[in-house]
């Protein structure tokens, strides 16, 4: 038996202690702590947090102390362990300061931990039960007085009436794959298809509208195993028989990491429901800007991350390696597509109307219109570079790379667009793929396999060339939307099934070709490619003081900027060449500038296909509906 015992030792100084204990030890036993975590796809190095690892060996004898030797920057080794030693225990302090879901944090008010973070792999031992024992704060420093919960995925063995005690996972994957929540929470939960999901929600404020999340949530994981498995589960049950979601509302914070049967979250106070005083009207309908969209928006994403990524996985996934980098270039599908479906979900449960769900996808749409780097990097690249890049966010990024995300987005909508001709669509897709990998390990040849498959059902006793050429169509397609920089026929897509595309102003920065910071400075964070703002000379860094048109005359004074838009209120739309003053290293520049004027480009808009459109000819259905 493999076990942990856990500890929120110093919550003041951020410090968990954690033991490893090994039973039938042997001597030169690795350890070897993750260097990252599945589902964040960068190096970051745990053990950097981990401090005065020591070790004993015990025996009918008593104990003594063991070397325990660091190897690497991620691995010890256990020194000679005497042969009637019963165990060798590992301890450590582990700091935890990471207010993200991929690492741990501990203070006063609260604890979370992913046991990538804490807990060694034991090498040669990953598939021996793990037994993991979490404890409660000692320390007298909670203000609130109130006796901490913990919730967590892993499957209790003897735990209190607040969740503390003993845990079981089944093989160490499992134990870094279930992470652990202690604090004060809000606390729900109900039950589908006879499987309970539990809610936590911590850090909320005291007007939260907890019930008005939880009969959301419900409603997302209702439409969600429909997807999956069928209306009635006519595809198979569910691959879990409990769920955990694990959020925590912080200022500012935002972000979700998805797990075997849990999930951990954080959002912005902000962004959460808060109770009424006219309960007795409805609630208002959510629009694309709202906070709480943002937030059911991140809940549907990573729910639907249980079944694609969890579940359905690249093959380069089947067995996680913890030490080193594990590329594939199939996030463009497992999170592009799973970045699609989440906004659809939303508007298949009856929670956004198809004009929200269309201003999230222009949303996606511009985000990846606005970003150069489109014209460099493929789909299928920005999937292998994902240890390098998209978690490396630098100045030249919008230049040099293309989110998986959004553009994987936009794939899976063009091929969804795409099936809809052909009476089908890509929810179907994604059932037929679950159903073929057995809900396993995949690769793109899968994919394309079923698409064809997919197709060629429709025109059963039809015409066999035809269907065969729409299908060999789609295949040339989805290689060219992920193995090249060409554009996405979304635009044309989208006009073939009644959307309406309209197009507005492109906003300043993006017509000079610029992302910056505005307050009390107004600095330049990066500039783009081939862009006005890169011809003049402008760079990332430059604080942007003032602007003057020219030629310069005494009746055109110098004017001070903290935004763009006083730059634009002085200059208005006309394009001419004006000089900027910029500081930059501590010496002040004067640059040339070409005013745009009149935007030169448009970004594009979708409203919904007026009521009265009819469906696609000879095949009954629009789109964005699918058939359950």
């Amino acid at each position: 038996m493999i076990a942990y015992h856990i500890e929120p030792h110093r919550l003041n100084a951020h410090l968990y202690r954690v033991r490893l204990r090994l039973s039938s030890p042997v001597s030169g036993q690795i350890l070897a702590l993750p260097v990252w975590i599945p589902g964040s796809y960068l190096v970051r190095e745990f053990a950097q947090h981990m401090q005065q690892v020591q070790g004993v060996c015990g025996g009918a004898w008593g104990e003594r102390d063991i070397d325990v030797v660091q190897l690497d920057k991620h691995r010890w080794q256990v020194g000679d362990v005497p042969e009637d030693s019963s165990h060798v225990d590992v301890s450590a302090l582990v700091y935890a300061r990471d207010a993200s879901v991929r690492t741990a944090w501990l203070d006063a008010q609260r604890g979370f931990f992913n046991g990538t973070s804490l807990c060694w792999r034991v090498v040669g031992r990953e598939q021996e039960p793990h037994d993991i024992d979490i404890c409660p704060p000692t320390e007298a420093t909670q203000p609130s007085g109130i006796p901490w919960q913990l919730v967590t995925g892993l499957t209790p063995v003897a735990v209190d009436a607040h969740g503390f005690g003993r845990y079981r996972a089944q093989h160490y994957d499992e134990l870094v794959d279930s992470p652990v929540a202690m604090g004060v929470h809000w606390q729900g939960s109900f039950e589908l298809r006879g499987i309970p999901h539990h809610f936590i929600v911590g850090g909320a404020p005291a007007a939260f509208d907890g019930e008005r999340l939880l009969a959301d949530v419900q409603r997302i994981c209702q439409t969600e195993m429909a997807f999956w498995h069928g209306a009635n589960g006519e595809c198979g049950a569910p691959p879990f028989e409990r769920y955990v979601f694990m959020l925590h509302a912080t200022h500012d914070g935002y972000g979700g990491l998805e797990h075997h049967n849990s999930t951990a979250l954080i959002c912005p106070r902000a962004d959460l429901p808060l109770r009424r005083a006219d309960v007795l009207q409805p609630a208002p309908a959510l629009s694309a800007k709202d906070g709480y969209t943002r937030l059911l928006g991140l809940i549907s994403h990573e729910y639907f991350h249980t079944w694609s990524v969890k579940r359905l996985r690249p093959t380069e996934l089947t067995r996680i390696d913890y030490d080193r980098e594990n590329h594939t270039e199939l996030l463009w599908f497992f999170e592009g597509f799973t970045s699609y479906f989440d906004d659809a979900v939303l508007w298949r449960a009856g929670l956004i109307d198809t004009a929200t769900h269309l201003e999230l996808l222009t949303q996606q749409l511009r985000q990846v219109q606005h970003t150069p780097g489109r014209h460099v990097q493929t789909a299928a690249q920005a999937s292998f570079d994902a240890w390098t890049r998209y978690y490396r966010v630098q100045e030249n990024t919008p230049n040099a790379t293309v989110s998986y995300y959004t553009k994987g987005a936009l794939v899976a909508l063009c091929l969804d667009l795409t099936l809809h001709q052909h009476g089908t669509h890509l929810a179907e897709t994604l059932r037929r793929l679950w159903q073929r990998c057995a809900g396993g390990p995949m690769n793109e040849g899968d994919v394309r396999a079923v698409l064809r498959e997919q197709v060629l059902a429709q025109y059963v006793g039809g015409d066999v060339a035809q269907a065969t050429s729409h299908a060999e169509q789609i295949d040339r397609a989805l290689t060219a939307w992920v193995h090249s920089t060409a554009e996405l026929p979304v635009l044309s897509l989208l006009a073939a099934h009644g959307i309406v595309v309209t197009h507005e102003a492109t906003p300043l920065a993006q017509q000079l070709g610029v992302r910056v910071s505005e307050g009390t400075t107004l600095t330049v964070q990066q500039v783009w490619r081939d862009s006005l703002a890169e011809a003049a000379g402008l760079a990332a860094g430059d604080e942007w003081l003032a602007i003057q048109e020219l030629p310069p005359t005494p009746a055109q004074p110098l004017w001070r900027i903290h935004k763009l838009a006083d730059a634009q209120a002085l200059l208005g739309d006309v394009e001419r060449l004006v000089q900027i003053w910029v500081a930059r290293d501590r010496h002040i520049l004067s640059l040339t500038l070409r005013w745009p004027g009149a935007p030169a480009h448009t970004q594009c808009q979708l409203k919904p296909a007026p009521s009265d459109t009819p469906p696609l000819p000879g095949r009954g259905r629009r789109w964005p509906d699918w058939a359950v």
